[in-house]
Parts: structure tokens; sequence; C-alpha cells
């Protein structure tokens, strides 16, 4: 049976329409659910980093918040002063929204992470056990050779030495530098230090094969036949750690403890 033109545009309309309604609605219905998995995902990589949950652990997503709940507190700082910002909530703070936005943010000075915003005000991460301060965890990305990497740097109450690193979020190739993900190259990290004695960055992913901590402080492995996103790592670390990232806080940080 054929239908009329009339038919067939208004019932093309009827099931666009309705498609557009159910579209629409389930992004709302959802919204809260992807909003909530997104902060679980945020808890783990940061409890990961602090060394409080294993790579390779699988975790409910109860147990995730517990130990998030009991050991780590979310911070809002101003970056330019690293002085503590009050009003924002540290809990729902989406520092990729605010480095996106204009009215949050301001244009980044030329700089090899290819960083192009800096956020003006930046979430931190405070590891505490027992009262006692273990562990500083700060946002980090820049340019690697295909995607912007997204990770977490965690220092020693000291400012200087590097608790753990890690991405969560890039699109490099697999088995070069993706290897950015791999628990054995993310344990080279632990011990090394992030500054030179005049408190300058000075860590680096070299090209081979760094020694260990206490003989070769300032150097990891490089990953191998990933030049470019080595040498990515080493820009986005050198800027999230200097005067246009998280300098002034980190100073703020050892002239309070007297370090």
């Amino acid at each position: 049976m054929q239908h009329s033109a009339r038919y067939v545009v208004m019932f093309a309309a009827a099931v666009c329409g309705f498609c557009s309604i159910f579209v629409a609605s389930s992004a709302v219905l959802l919204k809260e659910r992807q909003e909530a998995n997104k902060a679980l995902d945020v808890q783990k990589k940061v409890l990961t980093v602090a060394g409080l949950m294993g790579d390779k652990e699988r975790l409910a997503a109860d147990e995730v918040r517990r130990r998030f709940e009991k050991n780590v507190t979310p911070k809002i700082i101003e970056l330019a002063t690293g002085n503590p910002v009050e009003g924002i909530d540290a809990a729902t703070f989406d520092q990729k929204e605010a480095s996106a936005d204009p009215k949050t943010s301001r244009a980044a000075p030329p700089n090899a992470a290819k960083v192009p915003r800096i956020p003006i005000n930046a979430q931190i991460f405070e590891v505490i056990e027992d009262g006692v301060l273990r562990s500083v965890i700060l946002p980090i990305e820049g340019k690697g050779l295909w995607s912007t990497l997204y990770g977490f740097l965690a220092l020693d109450p000291d400012g200087r030495t590097i608790n753990g690193i890690t991405f969560y979020q890039h699109g490099e190739t697999p088995g070069l530098g993706g290897e950015v993900d791999n628990p054995r190259w993310k344990a080279l990290w632990t011990g090394r230090l992030a500054f030179d004695e005049n408190w300058q960055p000075a860590i680096a992913v070299t090209k081979g094969s760094a020694g260990p901590p206490e003989e070769d402080p300032h150097r990891v492995d490089g990953l191998s036949g990933a030049t470019i996103t080595s040498r990515g790592v080493t820009y986005l670390l050198a800027f999230w750690l200097g005067p246009d990232g998280f300098e002034p806080y980190l100073k703020k940080m050892r002239s309070e403890r007297g370090t």
C-alpha cells in the first residue's frame, strides 16, 4: 500500500520527535549516574597514585568511597598564590571545565607542554592518615604524541620526593607511548626528586635507562619507541611544577612545614 508524501513526512517527523524526546530524557535521567561514575573514577585514580589502592585491585564502589573519604581531603586553591579558596565545592569541582571556560581560566604563556589555558582555581588532594599529612596529589596535563595526557602526581610532604604518578586519560599508541599506564614504569617514579637543590623542576624522562633513585634521583627510564611521549611527560611536569602551575602552592606548603 502506497502512502501520500504528506503521510510520509508526518510519520518521519513523529519518529524524529519521539527519538529526540527519548534521547533528551535519557541524558537527563542518566546525568546524575554519569556524574557519580566520573567522581568515582577520579577517586580510584587518586587512591592508586596515593598507594591506597593497587593498580589491579578491584573494589566495590562503596569501598572506594570509604577509603577516599577516610584518607583523602580534596581542596581548592588559587593557582597563582597557592592560597585556599572558600565557597567552591571541592568534591564536585571540575578542573577541565574550569580550564576551558574563559571566565574561570587564563591563557597560558607559550610552553613546551602545549597547555593552552590555566584554571584560576585548581583542585589538589591531601592524603592524611592518623591525622598526619602523608602526601599531596596534584593534577597534571600536557601534550604527548597524539593526545593530551591527564594524570596525577603524588609528592611527599617535603614537596620534593615523588610518591607516585598515574595517567588516567590519553590517546597514545598502545605498547609505545601508551606504556605510561604500565605499573612497572610507574613504579620507577617512587623516590625520585621532582626538584633540584635550588627548587627548580628537575625530574625528567630520559632516553634509555636511568639509575636507581638514590644514584639518579632526577631521571626516569624512557619509554621505548616513544620519544615524543617521553618528552611530553617531562615537559608537562616542568610546567605544572613551575611558576604557572603549583610552585606557589608548594612554596607555601614548604614554608608552613618548615622544610
